[in-house]
């Protein structure tokens, strides 16, 4: 990472993955709702839940409103906690 990112406080891309799929791990347990379930609410796939969850993928920007709509948060901006 560069010297400038370190010094804004900037992550690497990383981490950032691994903060969303806590996020959305937390919240969907929160819930109480399996991978599965919640890909059905959402009309996603199972795997794209799993692959999310394990920071093997990032997310699109759509995807995270429709995963903060079927997890009935306030704000997509949830699943964003502590990345920044």
């Amino acid at each position: 990472m560069s010297e400038w990112l370190k010094e804004i406080g900037c992550k690497p891309i990383g981490s950032a993955c691994e903060q969303f799929a806590a996020n959305l791990r937390r919240h969907r347990e929160r819930v109480g709702l399996s991978q599965e379930a919640l890909a059905a609410i959402c009309d996603l796939h199972r795997t794209e839940i799993s692959l999310l969850e394990r920071s093997k993928r990032s997310p699109r920007l759509e995807t995270i409103v429709i995963l903060a709509k079927g997890l009935k948060l306030a704000s997509p901006g949830d699943l964003l906690e502590g990345i920044g």
